[in-house]
C-alpha cells in the first residue's frame, strides 16, 4: 500500500468515526475525530498538491472545519441540536437558498456566439429547443438528461447557457458546494428542493458544473455522498418518465466523464463531446476575441489559429488578453501615461512574444481517454 493509500485510509476510518459518534450525540469525542481526520487530509494536500483528488480533499476539510464549529457552538451555549437545526431552516427557508441558485438575469449567450461545435448545437437543440416549442411532436418523449464533457475551456457552460436562453428557461446552477450540507442529512434534501423548484418554474434548466464531484465515485466517502447520488437518481426517474410531458432538464458538465458511476451515464440519455476547436474554430475565436483590439496589419489571424493547434477557446482568450495586457502596460512603464494617451497597435510580433511562453492546456493523453470514453458511451 503507498503512502497516499495509507493516509487516505486513515482519513476514512477517523471520517466514519467522527460521524459515527456525531450521530450518538458524543461531541467532544466527534469533534477530535473530525480533527483528526482534517489533519490527515491536509497532510495529504500538502504532500499530493497535484493529485486528481485535491479538490475534494479540500472540500472535506471545509465541511468538517463547519461541522466542528457547530457543535463546538452548541457545547458552549447548551442549546440542542435541534434547536439550532430548526433556527438555521427557518432562517433558509426566510432566505429561500435554492432561489440563490437560480440566475435571475437572462443569459445573453446564442448560439452564434459559440464558434463551431456544430454538432454539440444540433444535438442541443433536437434535445430541449424542438421539443419546447412542440411537445405534441414528440409521443415518445424526449431527452431530459443531457451530459457535455470534453477538455475545460471549450464551451460547455457557454452551450448550457445558451439553450436556456433559447427556450427562455429557469437556469438553476448547481455545484457540489451548494448542495453538500454541513448538516448531516440535509444534503439530499437540498437535492430534492432543487428538483421541486425545477417542477414549478418548468420550463427549467438545472446545470450541474462539474457534475463528477457529485455522482462519481470516490473512495473518501463516509455515505453522505453516496445519499446524495441515490436522491439524484431518483430525481432524475422522475423527470425522465416518458409519459409525463414535463420541461425540466438536467445539463451535467464534467472534464472527467470516466469517473461517473454508471447509473448516472444512463440517465444521461444524450452525451455529447465538446472537443477543443479545430483550425476553423479556432481562426473565428481569434477573430472574436481582437475586434475591439488595435491591430497592426501584419498580424495574420490565419497563422495564428495554425500555430495554436490544441489550444481551447479559453487558452486562445487568455492569448489575446495577454497580448492586450502587453501593450497597455507599455503606457505605464513609459511614464508617459495621460488621459489622451493610447496604447500602440498590436503586432504580429506581440502574439508571437506571447506564445513563445504559452503550452496549450490540454494534454494528448486527455484527448485520447475522452475519444475513448466517447467511442465507449457515445449518445448523440
Amino acid at each position: 500500500m503507498s503512502a497516499l493509500e495509507e493516509l487516505e485510509r486513515i482519513a476514512i476510518r477517523h471520517a466514519q468515526e467522527a460521524v459515527k459518534l456525531d450521530r450518538e450525540g458524543k461531541r467532544e469525542e466527534a469533534i477530535a475525530a473530525y480533527k483528526r481526520a482534517i489533519d490527515c487530509l491536509l497532510r495529504l494536500i500538502h504532500a499530493y498538491p497535484n493529485h486528481n483528488l485535491s479538490r475534494l480533499f479540500i472540500q472535506r476539510v471545509k465541511t468538517y472545519k463547519m461541522r466542528i464549529r457547530l457543535l463546538q457552538d452548541i457545547w458552549i451555549d447548551g442549546r440542542t441540536e435541534e434547536d439550532v437545526t430548526s433556527c438555521e431552516v427557518e432562517q433558509r427557508n426566510q432566505r429561500d437558498q435554492i432561489d440563490e441558485l437560480i440566475l435571475h438575469q437572462p443569459s445573453n449567450v446564442h448560439w452564434s456566439d459559440i464558434i463551431g461545435l456544430e454538432e454539440a448545437k444540433k444535438s442541443i437543440k433536437r434535445a430541449i429547443v424542438y421539443p419546447s416549442l412542440r411537445p405534441d411532436l414528440f409521443p415518445l418523449g424526449w431527452p431530459r438528461g443531457i451530459l457535455l464533457f470534453g477538455p475545460p475551456g471549450c464551451g460547455k457552460t457557454l452551450l448550457a447557457a445558451a439553450v436556456a436562453n433559447e427556450v427562455k428557461a429557469t437556469f438553476i446552477s448547481v455545484d457540489a458546494a451548494s448542495i453538500m450540507s454541513k448538516w448531516l442529512g440535509e444534503a439530499e434534501k437540498n437535492v430534492a428542493r432543487i428538483f421541486r423548484v425545477a417542477r414549478e418554474r418548468a420550463p427549467s434548466i438545472i446545470f450541474i458544473d462539474e457534475v463528477d464531484s457529485l455522482m462519481g465515485t470516490h473512495r473518501l466517502e463516509v455515505g453522505g455522498e453516496m445519499r446524495v447520488r441515490n436522491q439524484f437518481l431518483k430525481e432524475m426517474d422522475g423527470i425522465i418518465d416518458k409519459k409525463r410531458q414535463i420541461h425540466v432538464y438536467v445539463i451535467g458538465s464534467t472534464n472527467k466523464p470516466w469517473t461517473l458511476d454508471e447509473p448516472f451515464i444512463r440517465r444521461f440519455q444524450k452525451r455529447i463531446y465538446v472537443p477543443p476547436p479545430g483550425f476553423d474554430e479556432r481562426l473565428g475565436i481569434f477573430k472574436l476575441y481582437t475586434k475591439d483590439l488595435r491591430l497592426s496589419s501584419d498580424v495574420d489571424l490565419e497563422e495564428l489559429a495554425r500555430l495554436t493547434e490544441g489550444f481551447s477557446g479559453s487558452d486562445i482568450f487568455d492569448v489575446c488578453q495577454s497580448v492586450q495586457l502587453k501593450v497597455s502596460s507599455e503606457l505605464f512603464e513609459s511614464g508617459m501615461l495621460d488621459k489622451s494617451s493610447s496604447p500602440r497597435e498590436i503586432t504580429m510580433r506581440d502574439f508571437l512574444e506571447v506564445l513563445k511562453d504559452r503550452k496549450p492546456s490540454i494534454s494528448d493523453a486527455s484527448l485520447e481517454a475522452y475519444e475513448k470514453w466517447f467511442n465507449r458511451f457515445k449518445a448523440l
